[in-house]
């Protein structure tokens, strides 16, 4: 059948152009992106190695490599450890049936996380956070704001609410190169239990679109999340913004069996 066909890097017509100031790691990116997005290639197609590919284009396995993990990122490429990679639907599906954080979401994928803080405060509990942390009017909730990034590249906007009783000084926690799942449970000694997602889709704003590096108005997944430790206790809000171009949202519903 042809989606078991391997393409083969001579298939593939890429060609580098050493006078570019784009790197060769993002001309091939460019360039297999647009033949995994054409009627060539079918999802679950087999596609060629990075030495064969380096060796093709005559270069280093390092911006080969650097491509291809780009490419992971997307969605665009499926690779498994030993095996040759695999065209992928484009999209990274979310699964919401396990309570994982972003940080050990991406590293089970084999990706790269990282985090960069946008901005710290304390605020007074009201609204939408404050219902879903059970806190009364005027409770100090301290709101994190951070950009999460994949293999360098950004894909989500993530807002978390906590409340300042239960965190004292989280402010001060490396919050960029630590998740905050791994400092409530390890710092704070607060064992995470179970979850309520909400999900939804929003357009871009300028501001948001500009931070992930989008356009205005793209489809954007919206994930509202309160986090509960082992005593059923509310311990975090959040509300996540990740590009709808990269990310589906995933669940397995069973169908609850009827005495009649």
């Amino acid at each position: 059948m042809k989606d078991k066909i391997t393409i083969a890097a001579s298939d593939t017509g890429m060609v580098l152009n050493s006078e570019s100031y784009v790197p060769y790691y993002q001309q091939i990116v460019e360039q297999i992106r647009t033949l995994a997005r054409s009627e060539k290639c079918k999802e679950g197609q087999t596609f060629c190695s990075e030495s064969d590919v380096a060796q093709y284009l005559g270069i280093s396995k390092m911006p080969v490599r650097q491509a291809y993990q780009k490419l992971r990122s997307e969605g665009l490429l499926v690779i498994a450890k030993g095996k040759r990679p695999v065209i992928g639907s484009g999209h990274m599906p979310w699964n919401f049936q396990e309570l994982r954080g972003f940080s050990e979401e991406m590293r089970r994928r084999g990706l790269v996380p990282s985090a960069k803080v946008l901005s710290c405060s304390t605020i007074n509990a009201s609204g939408e956070a404050g219902k879903a942390l059970r806190l009364p009017d005027g409770e100090p909730v301290y709101v994190i704001k951070r950009l999460r990034l994949v293999n360098g590249d950004a894909v989500a906007i993530v807002e978390s609410y906590l409340p300042e009783r239960l965190f004292p000084g989280i402010h001060k926690q490396n919050l960029e190169n630590r998740s905050l799942y791994s400092v409530y449970e390890n710092v704070y000694h607060r064992k995470l239990h179970w979850a309520e997602e909400i999900i939804g889709a929003v357009a871009a704003r300028e501001d948001e679109a500009r931070i992930l590096e989008t356009s205005p108005g793209s489809p954007l997944l919206l994930i509202r999340e309160t986090t509960y430790d082992n005593s059923r206790v509310p311990i975090e809000y959040s509300r996540s913004l990740l590009r709808g171009d990269r990310y589906t949202a995933s669940m397995i519903s069973v169908r609850k069996q009827s005495n009649g």
